[in-house]
């Protein structure tokens, strides 16, 4: 099953945040991530999972201060309005 792009390489709204590019290094705060082979839902229902992440400790590990805040993005799974 193809799951499309990542929102987190899309999201422009969080470009630059803990030095990345689009959501790249802040893909805890973005709704509808692509990790574990399946679509996640939003930061507060994926957040305890993000919080044992290799990556996300790695991050958390290289900036003074992370961004927990949500970055509002589009989910992937739904329709773009007519």
């Amino acid at each position: 099953m193809d799951l499309g792009v990542c929102p987190a390489a899309t999201c422009t709204a969080a470009n630059g945040v803990n030095h990345g590019e689009n959501g790249g290094r802040v893909c805890w705060a973005i709704a509808g991530t692509l990790c574990g082979g399946k679509v996640q839902g939003t930061m507060a229902n994926k957040l305890g999972n993000c919080l044992r992440c290799d990556f996300y400790g790695q991050v958390a590990s290289e900036e003074e201060s992370l961004t927990l805040s949500p970055v509002l993005t589009e989910h992937p799974w739904r329709s773009s309005p007519s």
